[in-house]
């Protein structure tokens, strides 16, 4: 098999997994925030499980292709059409602020549990001519979903950890922090054009993976003794 041959196996086998990762992401925040009162999501349509109303053409599809393509493999980056949130329509909109930015991440913590149950699944069940690449599409669910979440974790508005962090911080101080919020995709993508980005995140990328394989007994997969 050719690179290239490979790395469209590979983006073949990562597509399901990456669209639902982004997607159910960002309809997880849209739940999250009709829950505690803001209707925004919910009059706009956006709050479905249906990948077809999160995906953007170039973030969920375009992007990271062609990241994938050029890392050969070994990196990918997208995003999805942000969910319309109104934070000011929340019950409590600083102490709510937490638990809808949470959601996002929390249910791609959850999507990386399914798919290594997938993994045992396809473990347990007669072997057939679909078992290895399901194997192998729940691997690269695992990856995308943890990297997601610790990516969104990291406190920098405007991803969730920094919504979070400015739930978290008292009145004053999350004020400030908030005012960064339109420098963040900037400084990111800096972060990430220096390499301090991968630094940063892949201890906390490994220790959630080696969690799961350790839980699951699919260490395996990754290569994990």
């Amino acid at each position: 098999m050719t690179e290239f041959e490979s790395i469209v196996r590979l983006i073949a086998l990562y597509a399901i997994p990456g669209i639902f990762a982004i997607t159910l992401h960002e309809a997880a925040h849209g739940y999250a925030a009709r829950h505690f009162g803001d209707l925004t999501a919910h009059e706009a349509g956006r709050i479905t499980l249906n990948p077809i109303r999160h995906i953007d053409p170039i973030g969920t599809i375009l992007i990271p292709a062609l990241i994938l393509i050029a890392s050969g493999g070994k990196y990918a980056f997208g995003w999805a059409r942000p969910v319309p949130v109104n934070f000011g329509r929340l019950r409590n909109p600083k102490r709510d602020m937490l638990w809808v930015a949470a959601a996002g991440p929390g249910a791609n913590l959850l999507m990386a549990v399914m798919w290594a149950l997938a993994i045992k699944l396809a473990q347990v069940m007669p072997q057939n001519y679909f078992t290895e690449p399901l194997i192998l599409m729940a691997r690269g669910g695992i990856i995308i979903n943890v990297v997601l979440m610790v990516l969104n974790l990291l406190p920098l508005p405007p991803l969730d950890g920094g919504r979070i962090a400015v739930s978290l911080l008292p009145r004053a101080a999350a004020y400030r922090f908030a005012m960064v919020e339109p420098y963040g995709m900037i400084i990111l993508l800096v972060l990430m054009f220096l390499g301090v980005l991968g630094t940063v995140m892949m201890p906390f990328v490994g220790a959630f993976i080696g969690g799961l394989a350790a839980i699951f007994d699919i260490g395996w997969i990754f290569g994990i003794r």
